[in-house]
């Protein structure tokens, strides 16, 4: 039994570590994007974008992304979108490079910025 607890901490350590280092290089380019200007939007609702969102976010609700696109600007203008989880934000990602954008790139959790 000890010894099949040990084979899991290992494992769910490797599994974090692994994660951890694949949302590395997202994050990185998400702030050379926003360096770049790239428009940063929290697609997450307006009560959990008022409890704390990424310095110099945008709130657009994936719920009303398709009826608030020029706000984004022109589709050649690159946006960075993120959520609490991801879920939300791949979503955005979908729908905005259904509509044109080039230059999309999701970030996933906010958590995912720091």
């Amino acid at each position: 039994m000890k010894s099949t607890l040990v084979v899991a901490a290992v494992l769910a350590g490797v599994f974090l570590g692994a994660c951890a280092s694949q949302q590395r290089p997202v994050r990185d380019e998400a702030h050379r994007w926003v360096d770049a200007e790239a428009t940063l939007v929290d697609v997450r609702t307006p009560e959990e974008f008022a409890a704390g969102h990424l310095p110099g976010a945008v709130n657009i609700p994936v719920d009303d992304l398709a009826q608030r696109l020029e706000e984004l600007g022109a589709p050649a203008k690159p946006v960075v979108i993120y959520c609490r989880s991801g879920g939300r934000s791949a979503r955005a990602e979908q729908l905005l490079k259904e509509r044109g954008f080039q230059q999309v790139l999701n970030l996933g959790p906010m958590s995912a910025w720091e």
